[in-house]
């Protein structure tokens, strides 16, 4: 006779699973009320039951068991509901307790989103980015240099080296960015024009002396202050897109902090 359990010693049992927040996001439409219902016939990890649904483990920050607080690999072998809630909507529930840290100022983001990347980048923020980089590859850095992956795909989010992640729910750039400044406490770390839009290094004050061999005409006469990024060499000024870059920026700082912008 076998010496341990097996899937055949438990009877089926069903779970019942309420996502709160904003995780209905991930749900069919069918279901996008927040409860769904699960037959089991073997004994399964919380993980696989709330991934089975269609939402990455990243996105979830507290799990109730029958009114009691469990980690990913709590085993789930009768029947149970399951309270499940996103990072921002956890109410009162104890901080030890939560599955995710609040707080990441590093990421990658895949090739789908250059434009996010462009706008955190613009806010100061390190953003790893190759819009050709395949998942394989976005993975690699995401645990070679601890960021956080930035991605729309549920899929790649769900691999279980992922520790840190987040799923844009809007697809227009400038929510994105407000998305993830909230999501990850960012809002006291904004540093606009402090980092290289095209290869993430950072910018460094300039004399005009030191780069104006390389300017065209008119920027020698109009423009004295530059910023030149440190590892491309990049040189920058507040030239004809600055206003623009700067009207952005106080868009997305109105709508973070709720004020009205200009």
């Amino acid at each position: 006779m076998p010496t341990h359990a097996s899937s055949i010693d438990v009877k089926p049992f069903s779970v019942r699973l309420n996502f709160h927040g904003d995780l209905g996001f991930f749900l069919r439409s069918r279901t996008r009320s927040g409860s769904i219902e699960r037959s089991l016939s073997e004994k399964t990890s919380v993980k696989d039951v709330i991934e089975s649904c269609g939402i990455p483990h990243p996105e979830v920050d507290v799990i109730l068991v029958d009114g009691q607080t469990v980690g990913f690999a709590h085993t789930l072998a009768r029947d149970a509901e399951l309270d499940v809630f996103p990072v921002e909507n956890c109410g009162p529930l104890l901080k030890e307790k939560r599955l995710q840290v609040s707080f990441i100022s590093k990421f990658v983001a895949d090739g789908h989103l250059g434009k996010l990347t462009r706008n955190l980048r613009l806010l100061g923020f390190d953003v790893a980015y190759d819009r050709k980089a395949d998942d394989r590859q976005l993975l690699e850095v995401m645990t070679r240099e601890n960021r956080a992956l930035l991605t729309r795909d549920r899929r790649l989010l769900m691999h279980a080296i992922v520790q840190h992640g987040y799923c844009p729910r809007s697809q227009n750039a400038d929510e994105q960015t407000i998305e993830v400044i909230r999501r990850f406490n960012l809002l006291g770390l904004i540093a606009p024009f402090t980092r290289c839009l095209h290869c993430n290094d950072e910018l460094r004050e300039v004399a005009k002396a030191d780069v104006i061999e390389k300017l065209e005409p008119l920027t020698k006469i109009y423009y004295e202050q530059f910023r030149r990024c440190t590892g491309c060499g990049q040189i920058y000024w507040p030239g004809s897109h600055f206003e623009k870059l700067q009207k952005r920026i106080e868009i997305i700082q109105s709508r973070l902090t709720g004020k009205k912008g200009a």
